[in-house]
């Protein structure tokens, strides 16, 4: 009888799990606390990075910085809120900006929060939050897809969730918010179905706090750090750097078993709740 587990030649199949050289990435809301964590952690895994935002200047900001450490990196202007934009967004990474051509990896970092307790949820932010969470997120998945089967090659996805895509958070305003981010969880085990059959991988990052500008508000008041700090049993929040190494996982070859899946990045948060 033959043999059925393969013979591994270590030294070549092993040896680059975790390498990213000659991919390029395009990263969405990457110049924020994570998203730059993120960027940098591509660059430095081989990536070619592309980083987008409402604030070209910032993204610019950024992959010049890249660029000086020896990395290749383009800065451009996205509108999480127009669908045009993010299109067109697209189409300026796969059309080689910068001397970056085609998408290997989407991580797409667009986010945002307008807390407001239910009984005062306003129709208009909870569009806005929908839109930008949730819509924006489907037609990126959509536009970078495109290119993706039309190269074929196959590729990665990545979102960036929360652990408030499976747990409500009691005394707090985040109707519109939790209901996004679990809408995100569906729509990647959906994308994840239709594209596993050219190649492309999807899947999702769902932090607790993170030690970024935006976790300002929790950290800086001693009771809600406290409170914080209680609910994960390892007893810290998470670091940019923590997140980074999850999405540099995913998109490389070390992860391409697996898709379809949320990996909750919580210290053990979700595992008691």
């Amino acid at each position: 009888m033959s043999e059925i587990t393969p013979r591994i030649d270590f030294a070549t199949e092993l040896s680059g799990l975790f390498q990213l050289k000659g991919k390029t990435a395009y990263v969405p809301g990457g110049y924020g606390g994570i998203g730059e964590a993120i960027c940098w952690a591509l660059h430095l895994a081989g990536a070619s990075v592309a980083i987008s935002g409402r604030d070209a200047a910032q993204a610019e900001a950024l992959a010049g910085r890249i660029r000086e450490a020896g990395g290749q990196a383009v800065g451009l202007r996205m509108d999480a809120h127009s669908v045009p934009d993010i299109q067109a967004s697209v189409a300026q990474v796969a059309d080689a900006v910068g001397g970056i051509g085609g998408i290997d990896i989407l991580v797409n970092c667009v986010g945002m929060q307008r807390e407001q307790a239910l009984l005062d949820v306003t129709e208009a932010t909870y569009d806005e939050v929908l839109q930008v969470n949730l819509k924006c997120a489907m037609f990126l998945a959509q536009a970078v897809a495109k290119q993706q089967i039309a190269a074929g090659r196959g590729g990665s996805q990545i979102h960036l969730l929360s652990v408030r895509a499976q747990l409500g958070l009691q005394g707090r305003g985040y109707s519109a918010y939790c209901s996004s981010k679990g809408g995100l969880v569906m729509l990647i085990r959906q994308h994840a179905s239709e594209l596993a059959v050219h190649g492309i991988t999807v899947n999702g990052i769902a932090p607790t706090v993170v030690r970024t500008e935006m976790a300002r508000h929790w950290l800086e008041n001693p009771q809600t750090r406290q409170q914080v700090l209680d609910r994960i049993p390892l007893h810290r929040v998470a670091e940019p750097k923590d997140v980074a190494g999850a999405a540099v996982f995913f998109a490389s070859p070390g992860a391409a078993f697996i898709s379809g899946q949320i990996l909750y990045l919580d210290g053990g948060l979700t595992a008691c709740q």
